[in-house]
């Protein structure tokens, strides 16, 4: 069977892990999950994020969670541009979170960023995610 949204399928599987005190989860592998995941660690939400051979042609991701005094440290994890409804957004309507505190995951013409980096280059782009 097909997935319709992979990249909600991802964050379900990082808020379960989370709600049940997992210390990592794996999921399929694909390059714009391995680039969120990157974002995310780069961005201190996750503590890393590796893949691996599960087999000829598959692979998969695995992603150490982040804990801070018991809980989880990605308290908003949310889809914003889904596959029935795209939202892009130029550089100045690129929403901040929280007043800054969160980030956005943004794909843009130069890869994967957050909404800061995007701003900072100029750039605007598919909002996929809310990070908080």
């Amino acid at each position: 069977m097909s997935m319709t949204d992979p990249i909600a399928d991802m964050f379900s599987r990082i808020k379960n892990a989370q709600g049940a005190r997992k210390q990592s989860v794996r999921m399929p592998a694909s390059k714009l999950k391995l680039e969120i995941a990157r974002v995310l660690k780069e961005e201190g939400y996750i503590t890393d994020v590796a893949t691996r051979d599960i087999g000829p042609g598959k692979k998969e991701i695995e992603i150490l969670l982040k804990y801070f005094e018991g809980r989880p440290v990605i308290e908003q994890l949310r889809r914003v541009s889904r596959p029935g409804l795209r939202q892009y957004r130029g550089k100045n309507d690129l929403p901040k979170v929280l007043g800054g505190m969160g980030i956005s995951i943004v794909t843009t013409s130069k890869g994967v960023m957050t909404d800061a980096h995007a701003r900072k280059q100029g750039l605007g782009g598919e909002v996929l995610a809310v990070v908080a």
